[in-house]
């Protein structure tokens, strides 16, 4: 009976000091971007635009809902380019160091792919052109 009480508390134990975590083992928190949220809404600000954009090409959009649309999303553009001069402002008035807030690329010599029915040119590979809707092969 005592080896079954014995084996118990020796495994209570090594479950406790197993699962027992020290303030001093935790790793440091990230220090949080100001400006990574302002990105991310650019970002979805830039895709919009470019949907928008796409979907007018394909004749889904009149002129006026293609210019209403296009005006609107470029002023909340704006307001979010302003808000994001406005907190480099407020680091460089506090002092702090204020790094880039696009994300670092490496510089790859630009190469251009050409579509071979309107001479449109990317700088990406494509299934199909984005000018004329053809297969780019």
């Amino acid at each position: 009976m005592t080896v079954v009480i014995l084996s118990i508390l020796l495994v209570a134990g090594v479950i406790t000091y197993t699962m027992g975590v020290r303030e001093g083992d935790l790793p440091q928190p990230a220090p949080e971007d100001p400006f990574r949220h302002l990105e991310e809404i650019k970002t979805r600000i830039y895709e919009n635009l470019r949907d928008l954009q796409f979907e007018y090409r394909l004749g889904k959009l009149s002129d006026a809902d293609y210019q209403s649309s296009k005006l609107s999303v470029q002023k909340e553009l704006g307001q979010v380019l302003g808000e994001i001069d406005v907190v480099k402002q407020r680091l460089a008035a506090e002092g702090k160091t204020v790094a880039s807030t696009a994300p670092r690329k490496k510089a790859v010599a630009a190469q251009q792919y050409v579509c071979p029915h309107c001479n449109a040119r990317f700088k990406e590979v494509l299934k199909f052109c984005g000018e004329c809707g053809k297969a780019m092969s």
